[in-house]
């Protein structure tokens, strides 16, 4: 079948029936009907069976065109995985098809008519879609189409509860999000506040200081950043506010203007955001939140708020001055030292004030304080080195107080570079605002990227129910199972890679490189694991690595898989790609995965194929207190 349906595109080609075509047009036929494939190794390989042949000119005949095409076209791995299923035919009937897909795709209802449909869909050959039959080509379109993606299709929409209160759910938040790139010397530019809100990011930064003309701008202080006027930013963000999701944006507003100026910018908010701005009270009766489900189309801001009992037209409140810390570390010759400013103070006017409401920027003391006096309404910012001491001296603290606070944590000063620290640091604890420096690619970044989108990348994820409930206890630094939580073990099979490129920038030796895959397993310190395989030598194009790898996690609700491919001949950087995804939106069975670049843009027909298991692991005590695992598919 497969034969005769090449047979018949040749022919289709071959318009004057001269039982040849020239080698450029056989060569873009085979490109075409396998874009991945490199046109100088089609060439090679039609010139290296010439010289077998000992032929000279550059035609192709019926017979040569169908033997490269069975030799560069066919997959092996894929090819014994169809004559398995399909006890050593040359194709999957719908029967055969329907057993695939219910015994490896873990598809439930499975008829004959969902097999046809398939095979309709994905079967080149007419002669196969009228007979069902699935040939090794349809089974390859099959299995490389969006259809046997790893990433579970019902994760691209959303699909998580969005009723329970904000506190609930990590919130995809930007740090200095004016900046594009250091954050000492950098620039600032409005699309740095464009990048992030198309990325479905739902709490920005915007540092505010007077400006000339009485116009406010926005920059770090204390530094050589470039300046942007606030009132061009806040016209980006009307314009950019839900272009990604409709569920509430956070503005984080550091501001160190004068009353003059202060007013300045009510002005341009109230004019330019007008009824998207949320200024409703909050509901003293109430002890949590609302949700992102009511605030729809609303944008919060996070600010210091004037007291109750203020009578005037303005007062005087603690300043938070990021930059300023900054500044103080880096003349402190990079020793990282906790900053003591509570005691500095400014003035803020009554109108900047009262458009604050559920969002009330207070300056954390301690837990069992907070505990006691804290508002529901009331956001602490904590410096990452702060929260990184609290996760590893008071991680159940720090995870009950997220239970009903909001708590943003934001890059320790002496990050001048802006790199990132690692979100999972902080989501372990439950901090819903960890801000990332979103023009700064890399690992950090991929794990931020991947994480959100589990739920139609709306910026806003549901924490697990442990770090939910009010009768729980979590630690975050837990490194045995979690109490309460069923451990799932995760078997990963590393089939096969595809179209592998060089690594960006590397002075590798010739045009081939010499792949291997790291599989990470990114949570809470009980659960971070990575396994290798061994390197593929002069292999780019289909490596054959068939190695397998088995994790155990044991909070699955906040547990990330990244696959990572690297250069072992290399000169400079080795990366080649990665794909990071939540170990709740993996799907079972035979699946490719898309690799992206550094910055996150898709690799162009590169993939690895993998075959993903994950079993539920019962533990049973006996009356002796032995475990027993029990694994069930």
């Amino acid at each position: 079948m497969r034969t005769s349906w090449v047979s018949q595109m040749f022919s289709e080609s071959d318009v004057d029936n001269l039982g040849h075509i020239p080698l450029c047009n056989a060569v873009q036929f085979i490109k075409d009907l396998n874009p991945g494939l490199k046109t100088n190794k089609i060439e090679l390989k039609f010139k290296e069976l010439h010289r077998s042949k000992e032929k000279s000119g550059t035609e192709v005949t019926k017979e040569e065109f169908i033997e490269v095409f069975h030799e560069l076209c066919t997959r092996p791995e894929i090819y014994f995985l169809l004559v398995q299923f399909s006890s050593n035919k040359e194709f999957l009937d719908t029967k055969d098809l329907m057993m695939f897909l219910e015994a490896e795709q873990g598809m439930a209802h499975v008829t004959e008519e969902i097999s046809l449909e398939i095979i309709q869909s994905y079967e080149p050959a007419k002669d196969g879609q009228e007979k069902g039959w699935l040939s090794i080509d349809g089974f390859t379109n099959y299995l490389t189409s969006p259809d046997c993606h790893i990433f579970d299709p019902e994760h691209k929409k959303v699909c998580q509860d969005m009723k329970q209160p904000l506190s609930h759910y990590f919130i995809n938040s930007s740090h200095n999000t004016y900046l594009i790139e250091d954050q000492f010397r950098g620039p600032s530019d409005i699309t740095g506040y464009i990048r992030a809100l198309k990325m479905g990011c739902r709490s920005v930064e915007l540092d505010v200081w007077d400006g000339p003309d009485n116009e406010p701008v926005i920059y770090t202080g204390h530094t050589m950043t470039s300046q942007i006027v606030f009132r061009s930013v806040i016209d980006i963000i009307n314009k950019y506010a839900f272009f990604a999701s409709e569920y509430p944006l956070i503005l984080c507003l550091e501001n160190h203007c004068s009353i003059k100026q202060q007013k300045v910018m009510v002005q341009h908010m109230k004019k330019i955001l007008g009824d998207k701005l949320h200024t409703q009270s909050p509901n003293i009766e109430e002890s949590y939140l609302p949700s992102p489900e009511s605030l729809k189309g609303k944008i919060l801001i996070k600010a210091k708020k004037l007291s109750s009992n203020c009578s005037g037209l303005e007062g005087d409140v603690t300043d938070e001055d990021e930059g300023a810390e900054m500044s103080q570390r880096v003349g402190k010759e990079g020793v990282e030292q906790q900053n003591s400013m509570t005691g500095k103070r400014f003035q803020l006017c009554k109108e900047l004030s009262e458009l604050v409401s559920i969002c009330k920027s207070v300056q954390f003391k301690e837990f069992q304080v907070s505990f006691q006096l804290q508002k529901y309404w009331e956001v602490c910012s904590f410096n990452e080195v702060l929260a990184s001491k609290y996760a590893n001296e008071n991680p159940g603290d720090f995870v009950n107080y997220n239970k009903r606070f909001l708590a943003r944590v934001f890059p320790s000063p002496m990050r001048i570079d802006s790199s990132n620290m690692n979100p999972q640091d902080f989501w372990k604890c439950g901090c819903q605002i960890v801000a990332m420096n979103f023009q700064t690619p890399g690992l950090m970044m991929d794990l931020n990227i991947g994480w959100f989108r589990q739920n139609g990348n709306c910026g806003y994820v549901l924490r697990p129910a442990i770090m939910r409930e009010e009768v729980s206890f979590f630690s975050a630094n837990t490194k045995d199972t979690v109490p309460g939580v069923s451990p799932q073990l995760l078997h990963i099979k590393i089939i096969s890679g595809q179209n592998f490129p060089k690594p960006k920038g590397s002075g590798a030796k010739g045009d081939v490189v010499d792949p291997y895959v790291y599989v990470e397993i990114h949570g809470i310190p009980a659960d971070c694991a990575e396994q290798r395989t061994k390197t593929m030598h002069q292999n780019g194009d289909n490596p054959i690595f068939d190695e397998s790898f088995e994790f155990q996690i044991n909070l699955p609700e906040l547990a990330m898989v990244r696959f990572v491919v690297l250069d072992d001949d290399y000169i400079g950087d080795e990366f080649i790609g990665q794909y990071t995804i939540p170990f709740e939106c993996l799907q079972t069975g035979y699946r490719h995965v898309p690799l992206q670049s550094l910055t996150g843009e898709l690799l162009a027909h590169a993939s690895l194929f993998v075959l993903n298991i994950w079993f539920y692991s019962l533990i049973i005590l006996h009356k002796n207190i032995s475990i027993i695992n029990y694994r069930e598919k």
